[in-house]
Parts: structure tokens; sequence; C-alpha cells
């Protein structure tokens, strides 16, 4: 039996709710969905092993490009948990996408978490989360599916969402270099798309772009930044949406 963390965290926030929710596990190794250069298809399981695939909602769904990946590896009946992370507005049908793709290409899923965790883009949402209070609640998650586990309990839990999904909206937020860029060439190296040209990293391609922010999160001269009137301009609208504090869920 083995452990295994399988993660698209572009900026982070995804990434400390797996941790949160493996605190106890095993040492478990992590395969990043957001490494363009690592062939998916090589990656195996058995039924015996536990894995989390966890990533962020997008607008209410999974990222496309996360999804693709996951389809390349065999899951072989393992045993799997599915974790959406959110910045505290929806997640709609993110975890039935995600559990769509992951009994697609072999897991059982057993259990399904949703998570709160600092909007990527609008910071001032779901600010410092996910926080102690959150990192105990999904302790405590981990907890009772590993009893589930326990027991054998390998039924499907309900997880809500819709099928078919909700259309998906259009990526308007795409991050440009300002005159700060040094053109070090980190952001073009790290994107999850490989949307930003090595050769002339002030290039992004907005078609290929999915809006992740990674490209933002590493830059070290804080010299990609979105269009700050669409900003003000997303973020009043979610307001309403987005001003009480939503609480993280799990379904076993």
């Amino acid at each position: 039996m083995k452990y295994v963390k399988i993660l698209f965290s572009p900026t982070g926030g995804t990434e400390k709710v797996s941790e949160a929710i493996t605190k106890d596990w095993p040492s478990a190794d992590t395969i990043d969905l957001s490494a363009a250069d690592t062939d998916d298809s090589k990656i195996v399981f058995q039924p015996e092993d536990v894995v989390l695939i966890a990533m962020p909602s997008f607008g209410g769904l999974a990222p496309r490009l996360a999804l693709e990946r996951l389809g390349k590896i065999r899951g072989n009946g393992a045993n799997c948990i599915l974790a959406a992370v959110y910045g505290n507005r929806a997640y709609e049908d993110t975890l039935v996408q995600m559990e769509d793709a992951a009994e697609a290409c072999g897991f059982q899923v057993i259990a399904a978490v949703s998570a709160v965790a600092e909007h990527s883009i609008m910071h001032q949402y779901a600010a410092g989360r996910p926080d102690r209070a959150d990192c105990e609640q999904l302790a405590g998650f981990a907890g009772k599916i590993h009893e589930k586990l326990q027991r054998g309990d390998r039924r499907k839990p309900v997880i809500p969402g819709n099928r078919p999904y909700k259309k998906a909206g259009g990526v308007g937020l795409v991050p440009k270099a300002d005159s700060s860029c040094t053109e070090c060439g980190l952001c073009a190296k790290q994107c999850p798309a490989q949307a930003i040209n090595p050769e002339n990293p002030r290039i992004t391609d907005g078609k290929t772009c999915i809006s992740c922010m990674r490209c933002v999160f590493v830059c070290p001269q804080k010299a990609r930044k979105v269009n700050g009137v669409m900003v003000s301009a997303a973020a009043l609208a979610i307001k309403k949406a987005c001003s009480g504090r939503k609480e993280n869920e799990l379904f076993l």
C-alpha cells in the first residue's frame, strides 16, 4: 500500500488544504499535475493504494488542463479521496466533474471534501484560509475517512453537483508583465499551460492561458499582474456571494 497526493495547485492554496488532510498519513509521494514535463501516462496505482486528488475550482468547474492530465493516470481501483478547493464563492460542479474524471481512469472514489482557501485573484475573499480552524477541521475529516477505510467500506459517497455541468466561462484575466520584468523566465518555466513564451516572457498566449495565476505567484519581481479594473469589477460582482464565511464539507 502506498499513499499519494495528486495535486494541481498553481498558487499554493490547494496544496495547503492537501497538507491539512494528509497531516497524519505515512509519508506520501506527490504528483504535480501543474508540471508540463511529466509523463502522467506512466503513473499506475494498485487497488490497495490511497490517493488524494486535489484541485481548485475555477468558476465552479475543475481546471480542464488538470482533468486532462489526470485522465492519463491509471487508477486500477485505488481508493480515492477528492478535494475541491474554492475561494469562498461556490464550487458548484467541481466535485462531480472530478468524480467522473477519477472514475474514468479507474479510481474508486470513497470520500470527497470541499474546502475554502484564499481566492487566487481577489485575495480579500477568504484571506488567510485555510486557517487554523480549517486545518483542524480538515484533519478531523481525514480521521473519519481513515475510519471508513479501516472498516473496508468502499461505498461511493453522494457528491453534490449537476450533470451536465455548468457552462464554462471565458478566460478574461490574463496576467501581463509590467516594466519591472527582468525576463528571468521563471514564469514561463513554471506555467502549467506553457502559455508564456520562454524566449520572451513578456509575451503570453491569451488563448492558452488558463488564468491560474501561477506566473503572478512565482514572479520574484512581482512584475506580472492582471488588469486592475477588471479585477475590481469581478470582485464587486461576487461580493455578495463571498461575504459570509463558507465552511468546509465532508462527503462520506
